[in-house]
């Protein structure tokens, strides 16, 4: 079998005009970057905004595994599959990270015969949406600064800067930094810190700003400091925002590209799931739901976060209405969960099945509490038995949902055309009636407590000191009718990533909480969640090279 990059490089692009056409949008609506790769314009937008929506699905997943689940694999092979159907559909994705491209999850295109290409661009600089957000973030950063430098007439207390740099790079030194050092004329010393580009509040922004005018005044908002009597400093008192805005002009237009089947995909932001958001932009959205009849999107990591987030968040926040929404499983990940090692999973354990299939129940009872109709996918891999498979499909319908087989890996487009009549049939026959988890009108300790009880079916919630100050402060500022975005390990439904499974018996431990004013949301972390995260033993880096052709390889 080939590499998922050796596929993706011998499979001949169309170009990007034409697969425009399936949208019927015209070249002129198209900013080109090269001949497979396109920014949609405001003009577009302008021209479709009063079509009507078409149908929204949701792909989400139990938590992840060293095995691997396949939840983008599922999202580009059902979106090949709707397309087999002669459906009108596109694909609407998070951009991926350098850091786990480089570190040790991988890419995030697909897999086997399920990608979107061009895989080396979208893995890498692509339309240099990142650049853009990363230079945004670190401008504001230099000129909160450069102001504390110049006079201070502000007041900031340089104890109490909010603001972080941020890298698009796993880079552990960088969490606690020490800037100013040297002479006078160098700044003043202090504290700093650094988070991962897709951790930074202008990543929540521009994902969540339904235009230009939106976005700046969500730029505008944002708190950098306070100061020395406790009054909140933003962006705009800073006089900072035309200028971030002037660099985030073309990023925040969603990007055009392709399936290795020509499907159109709409490739948007990238909030991590475990310490953001986890969904692709707003604008994104809207914008595949007013070009097609079906528009399959993914959201981060297990449904404990990303689709949690895409609910109870971007949902809310952008006035969306889901009306189906696909889980992904592996009967190799239920094994890991529970108990089979790594290495013997491909070996047939129906024990270990019954054991650790209590994550998928959890899950699936996680997404009926919002009222969406759930259609379970198993993604198949060689190794799987009949009965394995069998038992999963019974365990599912005994649950009351629909259920089938994808092996889009393997076959592309065609191996997802069980799973997109199970989804057609539910769009078709079933009704949503979505609605958040909680009210945002609680208080902050009561969204967190309502997340940790029910999704993650936590016992309570513990707060140290210093939480409890900052929560009294947002809550004084009357800053605290928001949601809650909760930074947590993506391998457990608790905080500790070696609880597997379906944990009981524990408490969600809270160590930070800040207020994340332009994106509209309260920040908890728990547990030892980082938000710049740090490399492996041996990174994948290690393995990425360019050979004499000029050619990638190594990238997956």
């Amino acid at each position: 079998m080939k590499t998922d990059i050796e596929i993706a490089q011998l499979n001949k692009m169309s170009h990007i005009k034409d697969v425009a056409t399936k949208l019927d949008i015209k070249e002129d609506e198209l900013e080109f970057y090269g001949k497979y790769k396109a920014k949609l314009s405001d003009e577009l937008m302008d021209r479709v905004k009063d079509n009507p929506d078409g149908k929204l699905v949701l792909v989400t997943a139990i938590n992840p595994t060293p095995a691997g689940e396949g939840k983008t694999t599922t999202t580009v092979g059902l979106g090949q599959a709707l397309g087999k159907k002669g459906i009108k559909s596109v694909i609407a994705l998070r951009e991926p990270s350098l850091g786990p491209c480089f570190g040790i999850k991988g890419g995030a295109a697909g897999g086997g015969y399920a990608q979107v290409v061009p895989m080396e661009d979208l893995n890498l600089h692509f339309t240099g949406d990142f650049h853009a957000i990363t230079s945004a973030n670190n401008l504001l950063a230099a000129m909160l600064d450069n102001h504390i430098q110049q006079g201070n007439v502000l007041g900031i207390d340089p104890r109490q800067v909010k603001w972080k740099r941020c890298l698009d790079m796993n880079d552990r030194v960088l969490r606690n930094t020490v800037v100013g050092l040297g002479a006078k004329a160098d700044g003043m010393v202090r504290e700093d810190h650094f988070v991962i580009t897709v951790a930074s509040e202008i990543m929540a922004v521009l994902c969540l700003a339904d235009d230009l005018a939106d976005l700046k005044k969500r730029l505008g908002r944002m708190i950098v400091a306070y100061t020395f009597d406790g009054k909140p400093v933003t962006a705009d008192d800073l006089s900072a925002t035309g200028a971030m805005a002037a660099l985030l002009k073309d990023a925040i237009k969603p990007n055009l590209i392709q399936t290795l089947e020509d499907t159109p995909a709409i490739v948007h932001g990238g909030p991590f799931a475990n310490i953001a958001h986890g969904c692709n932009s707003v604008r994104a959205t809207k914008m595949a739901l007013k070009l097609a009849d079906v528009v399959v999107t993914e959201a981060g990591f297990g449904a404990d976060l990303g689709a949690e987030k895409f609910f109870d968040i971007k949902s809310r926040a952008a006035g969306l209405n889901p009306e189906c929404v696909v889980l992904v499983a592996t009967v190799r990940a239920l094994k890991y969960n529970g108990g089979v090692a790594k290495e013997d999973l491909s070996n047939p354990n129906l024990e270990a099945l019954k054991k650790g299939i209590v994550n998928l129940e959890k899950h699936i009872e996680n997404l009926s509490k919002y009222n969406v109709p759930i259609v379970v996918t198993l993604n198949a891999f060689v190794s799987d038995t009949d009965e394995e498979i069998s038992y999963v499909e019974n365990f599912c319908k005994e649950r009351g949902c629909e259920f089938a087989l994808s092996e889009v890996w393997e076959k592309g487009g065609e191996g997802g055309l069980a799973l997109a009549e199970k989804v057609m049939d539910t769009l078709e026959n079933k009704t949503s009636n979505f609605a958040p988890l909680y009210d945002v009108n609680l208080s902050i300790k009561e969204k967190i407590e309502t997340i940790a009880k029910e999704i993650y079916g936590a016992d309570g919630v513990t707060y140290s000191a210093a939480v409890n100050r900052e929560i009294g402060k947002i809550e004084q500022l009357g800053l605290d009718k928001v949601p809650v975005c909760m930074a947590k390990t993506q391998y457990s439904l608790s905080d500790d990533p070696k609880k597997l499974g379906r944990p009981e018996g524990f408490t969600i431990e809270v160590r930070e909480v800040y207020l994340s004013a332009g994106a509209g949301f309260v920040v908890a972390i728990n547990g030892s969640i980082m938000t710049m995260p740090g490399l492996p033993k041996v990174p994948a880096a290690n393995n990425i090279d360019v050979d004499e052709n000029g050619k990638i390889v190594g990238l997956f």
